[in-house]
């Protein structure tokens, strides 16, 4: 399997399998990435996914550019492609659950664009970063600029794209592309600790705060019925489970109602 998807409680960890060919996506893999994030955003017994790479060598090397030949030599061709393509990063951005990047070796073209779909990353202090496409002739769609301009902003956007420089993990962080890296034998650790961080706080409050910050990115304005979406927490089942946790200096077990 390309894609392979597993659980531990409520932790799912999506993983890339292709780690002969550095988790390069063909068109199979993008329809199965898509499928996979549909499917958990779906499952309301999920509070964190991990996306990761199998292998040491590499998060993902991003689009499979040998298939280009078969599947993407021509606008027509090409415009097929990325809405498989768009459709996988929307399944990643989309998800209702808190999403993880965890990060090792090369995190480089689509694999970049990918990782800055989820909402945090996590690497290795030898991993490396960038979009080197300028040398291949290729340009990054609106949509799989979206991320990386969120992130790093238009200059950062612009230098990475321009010089297509590939660059560490420090440089990275500086950039704001990554929340923070450790080293390379720790990066599993790490992100299994975030997960668990992540999927021990209450999963409607999640999704709300996820929803909310995503909402505040849009230009328009936030409508009187949107504000008073946050006030809704206080009928849950979940606030009363942790206020009362609180008070008794008890860890909550929160039930997502």
């Amino acid at each position: 399997m390309s894609i392979l998807l597993e659980r531990a409680d409520a932790v799912a960890t999506v993983t890339l399998n292709k780690p002969d060919k550095m988790n390069a996506l063909d068109l199979g893999m993008w329809r199965d990435l898509a499928l996979a994030f549909q499917s958990l955003s779906a499952d309301d017994s999920v509070r964190c996914v991990i996306l990761r790479g199998a292998g040491e060598k590499a998060f993902s090397a991003g689009a499979d550019i040998e298939e280009f030949e078969r599947e993407r030599n021509s606008a027509a061709k090409s415009r097929a492609y990325s809405k498989i393509t768009q459709a996988a990063l929307h399944a990643i951005a989309d998800c209702r659950h808190p999403t993880l990047a965890q990060i090792h070796g090369a995190c480089v073209g689509g694999g970049l664009e990918m990782a800055t779909m989820c909402d945090m990353r996590i690497c290795g202090e030898s991993s490396r970063f960038g979009v080197p496409i300028n040398r291949l002739g290729l340009v990054v769609s609106y949509e799989e600029l979206s991320g990386l301009v969120a992130l790093a902003g238009k200059a950062g956007t612009l230098e990475i794209l321009l010089e297509g420089r590939v660059f560490g993990a420090e440089e990275a962080m500086r950039k704001g592309l990554v929340n923070r890296f450790v080293a390379d034998s720790e990066v599993a650790t790490e992100a299994e600790a975030a997960a668990r961080r992540i999927s021990h706080g209450a999963p409607l409050v999640a999704r709300w705060h996820k929803k909310f910050v995503n909402r505040m990115l849009q230009p328009t304005p936030i409508t009187v019925e949107e504000r008073d979406e946050a006030h809704l927490c206080f009928d849950t089942e979940d606030f009363r489970i942790g206020w009362k946790a609180f008070l008794e200096k008890s860890r909550p077990t929160f039930v997502g109602r």
